[in-house]
């Protein structure tokens, strides 16, 4: 029989290349599900070359969120994808894991007992965010009304270098934000500026432990130091909540003397990102209580419809359990030792980065790595191209290097930023130095296009 006599599925068996079938020379539907199923295999490849047109993550300096981990752990997540980790009673060791990486972030961040505190895994710090902003309303709405004072106005101080998640926080449960601008030479929460938005109906301050715009640390123990003197004086037992979502899984390792956690009196709360410098894929965060008094029974629900009775407070329900046991498994596979050898490494490759584009006398550095390793810079004075330029131009070659404004009182600084994670080597770096003295070479000789017509515009 003659091929083109045979039916399209037949001759698609036949043929049998996935690219000579029929799936491929018609457009697949955009709006709605297709009226017949197809072949794995097609359905693979289809999904696999659209996304062959996303950027490289290993070359996206943009994103805080981790993009490489060893095979062992792939292989466990994709051993636990089907485990839903709120269901406790059927999956009593995720469940298990689950509360012993709480445990262990507890004592790595000095709570008085670590055994005993309570906590949570989340889909990352925003929800984490939310669980400590809701403790926080939640206390000091008691507190108000044991001594019969109104509750219908709290608020919330922090710097207006916050990430966004506390807005949304903000806006969604009807709180107040108080944030303390910048200034120049300032770019993140001053203490004396803080406590000066601290009132009565202030739920709590949030400081940040690496900052989104510039990487910094925020001065916890100071603001601790001086929130101690206002509560003394006021009664008032104003907390304070570390967004440590970045430097909560870099501070003890690369600066344990530095205090910002539960050593210090009024922190009451931390959330940190275990799929940032945690080094798990995303998603997953942690939020860990300095003890059980600081998270109201109210906002703890007990159901039993899964099983048997459990607790739940976080906002999301169910949701795989494979983030919870690769980040049990870093912890045993890497230890202490083993997380600080990682984090130094990229310490380093952000501290040599900066440097060597500070060596490049066209740009001046806010922040140079020492903190988490993340740092930004700017240009030193007008030139004839603008970050922005440079940042698109980078993309040619595949990085991802952003270009921002600073918020209000500096929306007229554009700077660009570098997030150095695990996997990002020297050798990583002096690639992008290359491609970046190239860049800048082009641009300074007015080629704004890179030879194309269609020009840049921001």
């Amino acid at each position: 029989m003659a091929l083109h006599k045979i039916k399209t599925k037949e001759r698609d068996e036949l043929v049998g290349n996935i690219y000579g079938s029929r799936d491929f020379d018609r457009k697949v539907p955009k709006y709605k599900i297709p009226k017949e199923e197809m072949p794995a295999d097609h359905a693979y490849a289809l999904v696999h070359d659209m996304l062959m047109l996303d950027g490289n993550a290993r070359l996206n300096l943009a994103t805080f969120v981790g993009t490489w981990m060893e095979p062992e752990a792939k292989q466990l997540m994709s051993e636990t994808f089907d485990k839903n980790m709120i269901d406790k009673d059927e999956y009593p060791q995720t469940a298990e894991m689950e509360m012993r990486c709480v445990n262990m972030l507890a004592d790595l961040w000095h709570a008085p007992n670590s055994a005993e505190t309570i906590g949570c895994s989340t889909t990352g710090s925003s929800e984490a965010a939310m669980l400590a902003g809701l403790a926080m309303k939640w206390r000091w709405r008691k507190r108000m009304q044991e001594q019969g004072k109104p509750t219908d106005k709290p608020n919330l101080v922090m710097g207006i270098n916050v990430q966004i998640c506390w807005e949304k926080f903000c806006r969604y449960w009807d709180i107040e934000p108080k944030q303390v601008p910048m200034e120049s030479g300032r770019y993140c929460l001053d203490a004396e500026e803080a406590i000066k938005l601290c009132d009565e109906n202030t739920i709590g301050i949030v400081g940040i432990l690496g900052t989104t715009f510039t990487g910094e640390y925020e001065p916890i123990a100071k603001i601790d130091k001086e929130l101690d003197k206002l509560n003394k004086k006021t009664l008032w037992q104003i907390p304070i909540h570390v967004d440590a979502a970045s430097g909560g899984f870099i501070a003890p390792f690369l600066q344990p003397r530095l205090k910002w956690d539960f050593r210090l009196k009024w922190v009451k709360s931390i959330n940190a990102s275990g799929h940032k410098y945690g080094l798990v894929y995303p998603g997953v965060g942690w939020i860990v209580w300095r003890d059980k008094e600081e998270l109201p029974e109210e906002l703890i629900f007990r159901v039993n419809y899964l099983g048997g009775e459990m607790p739940t407070f976080a906002l999301n329900f169910s949701r795989p359990g494979n983030q919870i046991v690769a980040q049990y498994y870093n912890f045993l596979r890497l230890g202490f030792e083993g997380y600080r050898r990682v984090q130094q490494v990229s310490q380093d490759v952000a501290k040599y980065l900066a440097k060597e584009i500070a060596a490049m006398n066209i740009f001046e550095l806010l922040s140079d790595g020492s903190d988490i390793p993340v740092f930004c810079w700017k240009l030193k004075k007008e030139m004839s191209f603008t970050l922005f330029q440079l940042s698109d131009r980078l993309r040619y070659h595949g990085w991802q290097v952003p270009a921002y404004t600073l918020p209000e009182n500096l929306t007229d600084i554009t700077v660009m930023r570098v997030v150095v994670r695990e996997g990002f080597t020297i050798e990583l770096a002096n690639l992008l130095l290359d491609d970046m003295k190239r860049a800048v070479h082009d641009l300074l000789k007015g080629d704004v296009d890179g030879g194309q017509k269609s020009g840049f515009h921001h």
